[in-house]
């Protein structure tokens, strides 16, 4: 029989050899996560021997990983603003960034927004973080993926949030003729597809392509979102973007040409031209 802390140190040495980042960290988190532990329980219990049951709910958390499957999906969870939510291969798996954009908003917003607007909402990540950010605002999510939405919706009843969010298929704009938002929001796919495959492996063999790659520049969805957004906004409105690296001049020429009354070209954590803030 295996101790705990026996199978970490194995699992570490199986994920090293196969090129996972931080193995260690990923070896206690999957042996955790088989045995029901958190990472401090897990500590605890270093010293446990492991019963042939519980070597077989390890092994194949190993091997999804060691075949660099996103350890998110694996666990099925993911931390986003305080909110626990669930990730599989139907959207994107949030990211830290993200929570930087709704910490963004959060300072931008001089009054509370009355009516929201999450486009491609993917898990529903930015949603819900701004349904419990602004508790009276109402909050409209939108994809046009109807497996997304579903793993959304099921997201705002785990948060307890389901009266809170309303659910809409829509390709961008397409289904919401006549509605007026206070604030817009929306992180779209923004890779080029030469960035697309040039991406890892645990995003370019697991994640979605259709919420990563828009087309041969990077810009076609961010492109239609801007040329779109005027009609949506009430004035004063805030269109509140996540963007890749490289794409704020030619974004702030197009906001521009749409209306915009003023824009901020936020960086991220890295320092990197992340964020625009746009008012109309």
């Amino acid at each position: 029989m295996l101790a705990v802390l026996e199978v970490v140190r194995k699992t570490t040495d199986f994920l090293a050899g196969r090129g996972v980042e931080s193995p260690r960290l990923n070896a206690e988190l999957l042996v955790g996560h088989a045995l029901g532990l958190r990472r401090m329980q897990l500590y605890l219990q270093f010293e446990r021997l492991l019963t042939e049951a519980d070597l077989a709910r390890v092994r194949p958390l190993v091997r999804r990983r060691g075949l660099h499957e996103p350890v998110q999906y694996i666990l099925g969870t993911v931390e986003f603003c305080g909110l626990q939510l669930r990730v599989d291969r139907r959207a994107l798996i949030p990211r830290p960034e993200t929570e930087q954009l709704v910490e963004q908003i959060a300072g931008a917003c001089v009054a509370a927004p009355e009516r929201i607007l999450d486009l491609g909402t993917g898990t529903g990540a930015l949603a819900l973080a701004l349904a419990r950010g602004f508790p009276a605002a109402a909050v409209v999510a939108t994809d046009l993926s109807e497996q997304a939405l579903e793993l959304a919706r099921e997201n705002a009843v785990a948060t307890g949030m389901a009266g809170r969010v309303t659910f809409q298929t829509s390709d961008w704009f397409d289904a919401l003729a006549g509605e007026r938002f206070d604030l817009i929001v929306a992180n779209p796919p923004y890779l080029s597809t030469a960035q697309t495959l040039a991406a890892p492996g645990e995003v370019r063999n697991f994640e979605p392509r259709c919420a990563l790659e828009a087309g041969a520049d990077g810009l076609a969805d961010l492109r239609r979102i801007i040329a779109g957004v005027a009609p949506f906004l009430r004035p004063g409105g805030l269109l509140a973007l996540e963007t890749g690296v490289g794409q704020h001049a030619q974004l702030l020429e197009w906001l521009l040409n749409a209306g915009c009354q003023n824009c901020d070209s936020r960086a991220d954590f890295a320092r990197r031209e992340r964020f625009l803030l746009a008012r109309f």
